[in-house]
């Protein structure tokens, strides 16, 4: 017998070869079948549990019930009729290729009858609203999975010769071009290029391999749909464009589920690291990252000092094999080739770095793969407990045991122990499993943090919506700091006016001393999606002063989210506080300039006028308004930054308020509007609490905008100060009824100029 190799090469293989004897002979072991991930996925069954079927009664065959599948095994189906709940006394097992098994639908369409058993008739008075109920959101089971050729077939098996996937290019990730199976080889699929007759460039990958898309796949996601270069292909490889608008498409069948989307890499141009050689896969090499593609993808091009034609590229993504962080070698004992053109014999990483003023890409950029497992506590050996793997030194494990009262040091079992199992084996044998104590990090607790409180009494500050943060949990965690602190940042986030702007702010908190780690962070916010690296600390030690820094930053209370939990009066005294308020107490206070609003400066009762600043016009509209527009900024308010939604009321506490209560030749005259919307007021605005704000927004035509005030707390000092920007942007308002709304504050803002300012 002879197998292919490549190009016309053969090789004869040994047709009476036996592994058996062979590793006998050889004094040696296989590699446990747990070892390779993608041949586990690719035994699994196209059936999933939870998917729901038409089943055919044992007791009247010639009537039918839904059932649910609870597992599989093989061919086999292991189903429990719906209505018999979390009851396991009649499941029942099946052969898929020869029970009476139809989809859902089956029975409406061919006119059978619906019927529970006998054992459960009498449990629902209405089974048609049950089952109505119980298929609401669930999963039938393919139909074409249960009869015809395809019947009981695995996902892996239902890529058969002549199906169509899209291949992505190997240095170009952006590129893809569609490729037919020639070969189906236990998930080991032979492509050809569409438009290509001969096998020279049939390439073999696994179905699961991230390259390989759907057809259809590049289309939807912006993909360029382009042939490899240096592959010419016929005129037949226009027939795609067929193939896409085929509705059966010529495959007929899907590719079933492909590996999870792709993590976003960290890498930026000009980072090290060592990689094994895609070309040369028997040595590793210093390498450069010399493009990112995008958030997912970036170019890795070996390093080659001699200046000789093109180097080696190839596109990578966080995930790739092969990809290692400088020193690996050195620390694992392996030997790293020098770069080609290197001068010296002994190759230095350090040395290497300082001549071409590189850096290495972080330890961060590379994902950690933490091993877990289910092992027998070798001092208890009834208990069974969650198990992480720290070590591995040739056929050793070192396992370190979760959730023990106790903790024991890390205990060495042989790979081939029989007391070590694969996680679920406990569930799946009704065996008790100890579960590991929060926080569950890693043997060294400096990288776990307890419980991080979201104190929904404090201060909210400018941009998070104070009725959002009500609705999140009281606290996150406990477990490892980057984990628990992401999840409380993806909430906040979450729980602003403009997520994005939030996303921008905590890209800004940093300090040098800091053990952090990079994530990338995400907000979305009015169909778009924005994302960002944030640092994160990961040490137990500086969780507390990442919390602190981070309110600080979005000018909320510093305890809104802490490790302390508030439960009466937050020592920061926070409650006092209102939006006007906020650029004082938690802001940048050399902005502002003033003590708080409403009391007078200890050398004046004047507030100072600052450099004029041209007038600019009112953004307020006044029905039947025939007077000029009038400006109701003053000229004498300092300059301020605009870097956040609420910066109009720091604007307005040096220049508004301040004025109107030391009246100064600078505030503008306002002319009176037509007596029919005239306002008059009972009290001072200044004064007016946030109830009295929402009372008075109730007795207008804008009632149902109330709440907003009441959730943001807006008392009068900040109503006189908001602005058609502000009110659109805080408040997410369309136009119309911004403007709206706009026109019934500015009544009260005449009101005020007219009754208090003076």
């Amino acid at each position: 017998m002879f197998s292919s190799v490549s190009d016309g090469d053969f090789i004869e293989e040994d047709v009476d070869f036996n592994w058996e004897e062979y590793l006998e002979e050889n004094e040696a072991v296989a590699a446990p079948h747990s070892s390779f991930k993608h041949v586990e996925i690719s035994l699994q069954s196209s059936f999933q549990p939870g998917m729901k079927l038409e089943v055919a009664n044992k007791s009247s065959p010639d009537t039918y019930w839904v059932a649910t599948i609870i597992t599989t095994c093989g061919q086999l189906l292991l189903l429990r009729f719906c209505g018999y709940g979390e009851e396991r006394k009649a499941d029942f097992w099946c052969d898929v290729m020869t029970a009476n098994l139809h989809p859902i639908g089956w029975c409406a369409q061919n006119n059978k009858v619906l019927m529970p058993p006998e054992a459960i008739k009498e449990r629902y008075s209405d089974w048609a609203e049950f089952l109505i109920q119980e298929l609401t959101g669930s999963r039938t089971a393919p139909a074409n999975l249960l009869e015809g050729p395809l019947r009981g077939k695995n996902t892996v098996d239902l890529i058969t010769p002549g199906s169509l996937l899209e291949l992505q290019d190997l240095c170009e990730p952006i590129l893809y071009w569609p490729v037919r199976v020639m070969e189906n080889m236990g998930g080991r699929l032979r492509l050809r290029y569409a438009g290509l007759e001969s096998d020279d460039h049939d390439t073999w990958l696994f179905y699961l391999d991230v390259r390989l898309r759907p057809v259809g796949w590049s289309q939807e996601n912006h993909y360029t749909m382009e042939p490899p270069s240096g592959v010419l292909l016929s005129h037949g490889a226009h027939q795609y464009y067929c193939w896409k608008h085929n509705s059966v498409l010529q495959s007929g069948h899907h590719t079933g589920k492909l590996l999870d989307d792709l993590l976003k890499h960290t890498f930026n141009t000009g980072m090290k690291l060592e990689m094994v050689s895609p070309r040369e896969p028997f040595h590793i090499y210093p390498v450069s990252v010399t493009k990112v593609w995008s958030e997912y993808y970036f170019q890795v091009t070996e390093d080659d000092l001699t200046g000789e034609g093109t180097p080696f590229f190839v596109a990578c993504h966080a995930h790739s094999p092969g990809i290692l962080p400088t020193q690996w070698c050195l620390k694992n004992g392996v030997t790293l080739e020098r770069p080609r053109g290197y001068p010296g014999q002994d190759f230095d990483w350090a040395d290497y770095l300082k001549q071409s003023s590189t850096e290495p890409a972080p330890e961060a950029c590379f994902p950690e793969v933490s091993m877990w497992l289910e092992a027998v506590n070798p001092l208890r050996p009834s208990q069974i407990c969650v198990a992480s793997v720290s070590q591995v030194k040739g056929r050793l494990l070192w396992l370190h045991l979760e959730g023990l009262a106790t903790a024991l040091p890390d205990y060495i079992v042989d790979v081939e122990s029989m007391d070590i199992f694969p996680l679920g084996w406990c569930q799946a044998n009704g065996y008790p499993l100890t579960p590991p104590h929060k926080p569950v990090c890693s043997a060294n607790g400096k990288y776990c943090c307890s419980q991080i409180f979201v104190n929904h009494r404090c201060f909210s500050g400018p941009y998070l919506n104070k009725g959002r943060i009500a609705e999140l949990p009281q606290a996150v965690g406990p477990g490892k700091c980057t984990l628990v602190l992401k999840e409380v940042l993806s909430m906040l986030i979450n729980a602003a006016y403009k997520p994005g702007r939030v996303l921008r702010e905590l890209q800004l908190v940093e300090d040098p001393h800091w053990n952090f780690q990079e994530e990338t962070l995400k907000a979305k916010y009015k169909g778009k999606t924005y994302r960002s690296t944030i640092r994160i600390v990961r040490r137990s030690d500086q969780v507390s002063d990442f919390c602190r820094k981070v309110c600080l930053k979005l000018q909320c209370c510093p305890n809104l989210f802490s490790p302390l939990l508030i439960t009466d009066k937050c020592p920061e005294n926070c409650s006092v506080h209102t939006k006007t308020k906020y650029t004082y107490y938690y802001g940048k206070k050399k902005k502002v300039g003033l003590t708080s609003v409403g009391e007078a400066s200890p050398d004046s009762m004047i507030s100072k006028p600052a450099r004029r600043r041209k007038k600019r016009k009112s953004i307020f509209v006044q029905k039947k308004r025939r007077s000029s527009a009038v400006d109701y900024t003053p000229a004498g308010s300092p300059q301020v930054s605009h870097s956040h939604p609420f910066s109009d009321f720091q604007k307005g506490v040096s220049g508004h308020c301040l004025n109107s209560l030391n009246p100064s030749p600078m505030v503008p005259q306002v002319e009176s509007c037509e007596e029919e919307d005239k306002l008059v007021l009972d009290s001072n605005p200044l004064e007016w609490t946030v109830a009295d704000v929402v009372q008075f927004i109730r007795s207008t035509d804008c009632a149902p905008l109330a709440k907003i005030f009441q959730e943001q707390d807006i008392d009068g000092q900040a109503l006189l100060l908001l602005t058609l920007p502000t009110v659109q942007e805080c408040m997410d308002l369309k136009l119309g009824p911004a403007i709206k709304l706009c026109h019934q504050i500015e009544r009260v803002k005449v009101a005020f100029y007219a009754q208090y300012a003076n």
